[in-house]
């Protein structure tokens, strides 16, 4: 049983957490992506399917026991930690009587929350177009019983009352605007290759302390912070490493489960990654499914033309282990604490030069 569960705050919209073919401890990042918005959880239903039930994605007998958590705990909001389509949650809605997000949602509202340069703001639109336009039926007006109205931020989710052409035609502008936009980082690009500077880039799974990393390294002040996302527009740094110069840029935090639209969405800002002459894989070390983080990452950085750059695995948050940590294939670092950064940019020169 989570933690989340004894802590009941009224602000707060209160979640019955919904898995598929998980336990309930692989709910765990659902939940605090849920936290990430507002939303408690006071309950977690999980169910091993071997098909998907064509009107609830789960069993109507499971559908059952969610409604009566629902009841039991006064949840204002079920999630799923799957992708739905609008018809499933339309149809879990009219059985449950309270709105219904998936995985997805979530994190979209997350990103509306994150982006802050006009770039960032475009991609975040442009996810949200891609995702609302075969949901465009919608909820039936329950997402209003929410206390926090997860969905509702950001510019995409205004465009719900438009038709499906004007959505594509919105979808087809702000692609236009990104073209450019690309177009002149392309420039800007082609400006530091001719300066012979080499360009490290920082990935990694959300929340592994990239931009800690970068702070430490560049000595900058770049957002760091214990959240999901905290970095959703690429930052970059001048730094000397004995004597050689490199662009260092902090990416966004990849995540399990990111469906292949918001990747490209985010194509754009994923265009530092692909350009890079090496990257640093940055891995929480404190985080228990850090080895599953690795795959996601390796994952995702196939999927955009990026698996074959140099890659130099650094363990981050070594520091919160009370014994010694031994990695034989990476970096081990604290970035917080400022131990093996030495190390870290010993190696970097090495691959580099």
């Amino acid at each position: 049983m989570s933690k989340h569960f004894d802590n009941f705050k009224p602000e707060y919209d209160h979640a019955i957490l919904v898995g598929v073919n998980v336990s309930e401890g692989g709910l765990d990042e659902l939940c605090v992506l849920c936290e990430t918005c507002n939303i408690l959880t006071v309950g977690r239903v999980v169910q091993n399917i071997k098909e998907i039930d064509v009107t609830y994605y789960i069993g109507k007998g499971k559908v059952d026991e969610v409604r009566q958590a629902v009841e039991k705990h006064n949840a204002t909001v079920v999630v799923f930690d799957v992708e739905l389509s609008g018809s499933k949650v339309r149809n879990l809605e009219a059985a449950l009587g309270v709105p219904v997000l998936d995985r997805s949602k979530v994190i979209l509202d997350i990103f509306a929350q994150r982006a802050m340069s006009a770039e960032g703001k475009l991609q975040v639109e442009l996810a949200q177009l891609k995702y609302n336009l075969p949901r465009l039926i919608g909820s039936g007006g329950l997402l209003s019983k929410m206390r926090n109205s997860v969905g509702m931020r950001g510019p995409g989710e205004k465009k719900l009352e438009l038709d499906k052409r004007t959505i594509r035609d919105q979808i087809s502008e702000l692609e236009k605007k990104l073209v450019k936009l690309r177009e002149n980082r392309n420039l800007n690009k082609q400006q530091s290759v001719k300066s012979g500077k080499p360009r490290v880039c920082l990935v990694g799974y959300t929340n592994s302390g990239k931009s800690t990393l970068l702070n430490t390294i560049a000595k900058s002040n770049a957002l760091a912070e214990d959240k999901l996302f905290a970095t959703l527009d690429p930052k970059t740094a001048n730094v000397y490493i004995d004597g050689t110069q490199i662009l260092l840029t902090d990416t966004v935090g990849f995540i399990d489960k990111l469906p292949h639209e918001f990747i490209k969405a985010f194509e754009s800002t994923l265009d530092e990654t692909r350009a890079a002459d090496l990257l640093l894989h940055v891995v929480d070390l404190s985080n228990p499914g850090y080895q599953q983080q690795i795959d996601v990452v390796n994952d995702v950085l196939g999927k955009i033309g990026a698996g074959n750059i140099p890659t130099l695995l650094v363990y981050n948050k070594a520091d919160r282990f009370g014994v010694p940590h031994k990695k034989t294939d990476g970096v081990l670092v604290s970035a917080k604490q400022n131990t093996g950064i030495e190390l870290l940019k010993k190696k970097i020169v090495e691959i580099l030069v």
